[in-house]
């Protein structure tokens, strides 16, 4: 089949399918066995830990599996799932993101919120530097204010914010 012009091509809807439902599938299993490691049964006290991932996981995998199967049955692989240039897009916001979770643990909450802020406003937005600086630190400040000191909620604090006493 020929590509229409400006058609830039991307993956097959079929091909994210299946690695999504066998992605999901190995997720399932993941959970089944962790399960079965902390218990499935019923204990004197009532069902153990394990009792209720452990058909959470059974759902998952059957679900999943029904849909491996419904995607090698109806294969139509000339659908594209998306164009290179809309993964990239979606990639723009899930790496950032990604990146601001994995970072947490080091960097406390606010520290980290005020880049992803930041870097979302100036390389997404195009916002100025002064609306940038204004929003990064004012949006993490009212979250310290408003769980940390109206809800007593504590969130995690890196070094900078040890430092500084929150």
């Amino acid at each position: 089949m020929a590509k229409a012009k400006g058609d830039i091509g991307g993956p097959a809807h079929d091909a994210v399918e299946i690695g999504v439902a066998i992605a999901m599938v190995v997720f399932g299993l993941i959970v089944i066995i962790g399960s079965v490691q902390v218990g499935i049964g019923w204990g004197s006290d009532g069902p153990r830990a394990g009792f209720l991932p452990f058909y959470m996981g059974l759902f998952i995998v059957g679900s999943s599996l029904v849909n491996l199967w419904n995607a090698f049955r109806e294969a139509d692989y000339k659908t594209p799932f998306a164009e290179w240039g809309q993964l990239y897009q979606v990639l723009m916001v899930v790496v950032p993101t990604a990146i601001y979770v994995a970072i947490i643990p080091y960097t406390g909450i606010y520290l980290a919120s005020i880049v992803l802020i930041a870097v979302f406003m100036r390389w997404i937005g195009g916002y100025g530097w002064k609306m940038v600086a204004a929003l990064s630190v004012s949006v993490p400040l009212v979250c310290f204010v408003v769980f940390e000191r109206w809800f007593l909620v504590p969130l995690p604090k890196g070094p900078i914010e040890e430092w500084l006493g929150f």
